[in-house]
């Protein structure tokens, strides 16, 4: 593939390299430039990537002009050629097959960061295991970014804050150094399962709550999704191994109420459509850009009926999405369960 020449007559050898020009890729990007950091974002599309080195990118980031330091390529050897920094911001369910062919051609002593919120289909991996897998890196070397990150707020410079995980807390702290703006405060954390399954699930519920709101269901409904998918989440990562404080953080907690409660949420619209009465097709076709509840809610289910961690709302919604029931049916099934305790640690027979 040719790659898209940046604006400027001699590029800047790229210290960082994002790989998805997305909502979201972009706006890292974006933070990692405004924080000095010369960074080349990878465009699949060369009018994307024509138009970020003229200083927008309209399709997904509408209403911005991207900062200096920013310029966009279609070739994605060249994109990571000479990066410290690659991050990755693609579809979960892409990511192999988009970084496979960059296997072996880091740089020894670049680190990888996902953006990334899902479990693989079919393998039950989380995302910083699939960029290690697919790149042939060490996981020592892998980073995750996640928290109530709503990707148009922060384009538009409103104050937020996020986690920044790695095995290596001085790992996380480069990083974290890199990507900090005065409204861009990153905290960094250790516990990089319990950060990724957090914002993995919490898309699944997201896409519950926007079913419930497209039914008509009022707060109290809502909030009752909310909590009780946090206790998913938790009872999840616990059985795991994440650390139990991670889940009322900012990755868990905080990404948790942002993407339930927003009408940005791609995750919350697309489920507000299928509450609505739309099919799965007619839901994504009228969602902007990829819901990845829907995409990994099934991957998220499997990996907890393996460790046998009962998760009924995730339950319900793979049985939406996969057409097996109506949202009514499931909310109705979810009403009529055994009461039971409401506690986090109960055993797995009592969600």
């Amino acid at each position: 593939m040719n790659g898209v020449e940046p604006a400027s007559s001699a590029p800047l050898r790229p210290a960082a390299a994002v790989i998805g020009s997305g909502a979201w890729g972009t706006t890292f990007a974006s933070l990692l430039a405004q924080a000095g950091t010369p960074t080349t974002i990878w465009a699949r599309r060369r009018e994307v990537a024509e138009e970020i080195n003229a200083g927008t990118n309209e399709r997904y980031v509408p209403g911005h002009r991207l900062p200096q330091g920013l310029n966009a390529t279609t070739d994605l050897a060249q994109a990571v050629t000479g990066a410290s920094i690659v991050v990755v911001a693609v579809p979960s369910q892409e990511a192999r097959r988009v970084l496979e062919p960059l296997r072996g051609a880091l740089a020894d002593d670049a680190v990888a960061v996902s953006l990334m919120k899902g479990i693989e289909l079919g393998t039950g991996l989380r995302m910083s295991e699939v960029l290690a897998e697919a790149l042939g890196i060490d996981s020592s070397r892998v980073v995750v970014v996640s928290g109530p990150n709503l990707a148009d707020e922060i384009a538009a410079g409103q104050p937020t804050a996020t986690v920044v995980a790695a095995d290596d807390e001085q790992v996380a702290a480069r990083i974290a150094s890199l990507c900090a703006t005065g409204t861009f405060r990153p905290y960094t954390n250790t516990d990089v399962l319990g950060v990724e399954l957090c914002g993995a699930v919490k898309n699944v519920i997201a896409l519950a709550v926007g079913a419930a709101a497209g039914r008509g269901l009022g707060d109290n409904s809502k909030a009752t999704i909310i909590t009780r998918g946090l206790v998913e989440i938790t009872r999840l990562g616990l059985k795991l191994g994440a650390r139990p404080e991670t889940f009322s953080g900012l990755a868990g907690m905080g990404d948790l109420v942002a993407t339930c409660s927003s009408p940005l949420s791609r995750n919350q619209t697309f489920g507000r459509h299928l509450g609505e009465g739309m099919s799965v097709a007619e839901a994504a076709a009228a969602s902007r850009g990829v819901a990845e509840g829907a995409k990994s809610a099934r991957a998220v289910l499997d990996l907890a009926r393996a460790h046998g961690v009962d998760m009924p709302i995730t339950a319900g919604v793979v049985t939406v999405v996969e057409g097996a029931a109506s949202v009514a049916q499931v909310t109705d099934a979810l009403l009529a369960r055994p009461r039971k305790s409401e506690g986090v640690h109960a055993a797995p027979s009592q969600a």
